[in-house]
């Protein structure tokens, strides 16, 4: 789209579609700027994915934050003082009724609402917005569309060669560790849940094996008896200094995974995303679980393994992950060629006018507050277009260019899932500048009008 494209400055409501975390920040952002909006969740209660009685909710009875909760939550709006370090979905979901309630967000909201398409018009610029509730098919007319449903939702099913006459699931379906119970459980894939599903699995299945292909960095939620990610909040280290100082700090207190069976890594800490959890190393010292390879192929219930070896199983549980998914938007909207859209910031659309997507971005320590400056900073950006459409109009010509780094320095691998991630320092400076620099313009244009 070209930079110089006409604005929208009607009246016409922002649609937002999710109630979660970041459907929320960006309600609450809208609203701070007097805009009028309009939020879409299909279910009947905020919270997205930390609302477990979502049928679309991929989250598990175990389930705790991996950061803690002051380095998570809403900046203006604090958890209450008696939230544990690492809350789980129970406390996740009575604060985002808090937080809708308190900020008066809830009745801007259609429930039970699942959004079926958003299309924008070439005429006007307005966009459609479809969706389908108890009274059937509806639609209605929005000046930009905020998309805030999430990306831990369409899970990530990957290829196994052979048959396998057990049963294979993904942990999208899994819920609680008595499903387990009496199986021979094999876990694929050892990220954060399939980490936090082995220690489960430990108490009730008759075996426990996981299946890894790479080697990873497992930090542990306390040091010196402190949350882990409370220990640097001041001035960031600069990269080479902090991978130096926290890969020999978690030598110390979480030793050398390789021992326990793990591949070494072949990449630095913080190139990939890190394991926060430690009890799978103390169940695997203990003998309750084994670390196996990648997977050959599968053969009736045996499955063999890439390093010869093979077990039995009566359960394979996918812990790989997921893939972004919009399916009520066309992908060319997003620029979306790669594995993940092409957005300025991870939050502005090039192809389409007031397309914007909050929450689609990955980094540890940036929290919902990082979501939040996301959704400031989109907010400013459409509030512009109606009280300074000027600075708007220069600020949609930056928008139209390439991102700015925000790796701060780090080279993340080449995996799907760590291409919208971010380094939480730089990507919080760049949204803090682009909003000054709003900011900035808006003033700038406003002092030129006045007589």
């Amino acid at each position: 789209m070209s930079p110089t494209a006409n604005f929208v400055r009607s009246a016409l409501p922002v649609a937002v579609i999710g109630a979660g975390p970041s459907g929320l920040a960006a309600m609450r952002a809208l609203s701070k700027q007097g805009l009028d909006f309009v939020g879409f969740e299909q279910h009947t209660e905020v919270g997205g994915l930390w609302n477990i009685g979502n049928p679309a909710s991929t989250v598990y009875q175990s389930a705790h934050l991996i950061s803690s909760k002051s380095t998570t939550e809403f900046t203006e709006f604090p958890m209450p003082e008696d939230t544990p370090d690492y809350p789980g979905h129970r406390h996740l979901q009575a604060y985002f009724r808090s937080y809708a309630d308190h900020f008066g967000l809830r009745s801007f909201i259609r429930f039970g609402a699942a959004v079926t398409a958003a299309v924008r018009s070439d005429d006007d610029g307005v966009w459609t917005v479809s969706w389908e509730d108890a009274g059937g098919a509806e639609s209605g007319r929005f000046s930009a569309v905020i998309v805030a449903s999430g990306t831990l939702h369409t899970p990530a099913i990957p290829t196994l060669p052979g048959e396998f006459s057990g049963e294979i699931r993904h942990s999208a379906s899994y819920k609680d560790p008595r499903e387990l119970a009496g199986k021979r459980v094999l876990i694929v894939g050892a990220g954060n849940s399939g980490c936090d599903i082995a220690v489960d699995a430990v108490h009730h299945a008759a075996a426990v094996d996981i299946s890894v292909r790479r080697g990873y960095y497992f930090i542990p939620k306390y040091i010196f008896g402190r949350p882990t990610d409370t220990l640097n909040q001041g001035k960031p280290m600069p990269r080479p200094l902090k991978q130096f100082f926290d890969t020999r700090l978690l030598r110390m207190f979480t030793g050398d995974p390789h021992r326990f069976g793990f591949p070494k890594p072949n990449y630095r800490i913080y190139e990939s995303h890190p394991v926060v959890n430690s009890l799978i190393l103390h169940h695997l010292g203990h003998g309750d679980l084994r670390v196996k390879g990648d997977i050959a192929r599968l053969d009736g219930q045996t499955v063999h393994f890439r390093d010869g070896t093979s077990g039995d199983y009566d359960l394979i549980l996918l812990a790989t992950g997921y893939v972004l998914d919009y399916p009520f938007l066309d992908p060319s909207l997003l620029g979306w060629d790669g594995p993940s859209p092409s957005l300025y910031l991870n939050i502005f659309s090039r192809q389409a006018e007031n397309l914007l997507v909050i929450g689609m971005v990955e980094a540890s320590g940036l929290g919902w507050e990082g979501r939040f400056r996301q959704a400031e900073l989109a907010a400013a950006y459409l509030a512009a277009q109606q009280q300074a459409p000027a600075a708007a109009g220069e600020f949609r010509q930056l928008l139209a260019g390439k991102s700015p780094d925000v790796t701060g320095g780090y080279r993340y691998l080449g995996l799907d899932r760590m291409s919208y991630y971010v380094n939480k320092d730089a990507y919080r400076a760049e949204l803090d500048a682009h909003l000054d620099r709003l900011a900035a313009a808006g003033t700038a244009a406003r002092s030129e009008v006045r007589p």
